[in-house]
């Protein structure tokens, strides 16, 4: 009877199934972590008291379409009829509001350009609004 004792036999993990343990553990952390959304500071937001319909007189529109079409108040024109058609608007009505109406897709060009005229006719009270135009 041999009792010698072998060197080389020691206790092994088996490792082959190690990497697919790890990632299920990590899909499994991820899948039932709850992440705290952050709430902000709370904001109160003013409201308006009541809205006030304009008259039809007292607006005039612009459109420019993203071809440099240009038109006022449903009439066809130019970019350099806007400054005098926008002044005689404005000696019949001083109190007049300009509502500049854009394509979202009308090159900046044409905007400065049409926004210089308003600035050389003195209209003071423009508002601005962008909306897609089919056509």
């Amino acid at each position: 009877m041999d009792l010698r004792r072998k060197e080389g036999s020691g206790a092994s993990i088996p490792t082959s199934s190690m990497a697919d343990i790890a990632f299920l553990l990590i899909v499994f952390f991820m899948v039932t972590t709850i992440f705290k959304l952050e709430e902000g500071l709370p904001i109160s937001l003013p409201r308006t008291q009541a809205g006030e319909k304009i008259p039809r007189e007292k607006i005039a529109h612009i459109w420019v379409d993203n071809l440099g079409n240009i038109s006022i108040d449903d009439l066809i024109v130019g970019m350099s009829d806007i400054e005098p058609m926008v002044l005689a608007k404005l000696r019949e009505n001083p109190a007049l509001i300009i509502a500049f109406n854009t394509d979202e897709n009308t090159p900046y060009g044409t905007m400065d350009e049409a926004m210089e005229q308003l600035k050389r006719a003195n209209a003071l009270s423009v508002s601005f609004t962008t909306a897609l135009i089919e056509e």
